[in-house]
């Protein structure tokens, strides 16, 4: 059994400009780039991504940082998944059910 102590969770939060066309075209391809890599939106500017340990995230930090558009800011956080299922969310004033983490099935 997998640990949630040990699978971690990679959250890449940015702010690109995106006042010239070739602006624009930068950030577009930058989100494309996390998407074909296996992250998911969770919010506009702020994508996430399930790893199945340490290592994979290195991997996928060395990834996103060939990616990097020429301006803006990017920061990459890391958490384990225990500290995953301790996110609180709302939509609205509306509190949401804690996010489930993937099956153990669904990770191979």
């Amino acid at each position: 059994m997998l640990s949630g102590y040990r699978l971690m969770w990679m959250l890449v939060m940015f702010d690109l400009p995106v006042v010239e066309k070739v602006e624009r075209k930068a950030a577009t391809d930058f989100r494309n780039t996390l998407l074909e890599l296996g992250f998911e939106m969770s919010q506009f500017s702020v994508y996430m991504r399930f790893c199945t340990s340490a290592a994979q995230v290195e991997t996928y930090s060395k990834r996103v940082e060939a990616a990097l558009p020429e301006g803006g800011k990017v920061n990459i956080l890391q958490f384990t998944d225990k500290q995953y299922e301790r996110i609180v969310s709302f939509r609205g004033k509306a509190k949401q059910p804690s996010q489930k983490s993937p099956d153990q099935f669904d990770l191979f």
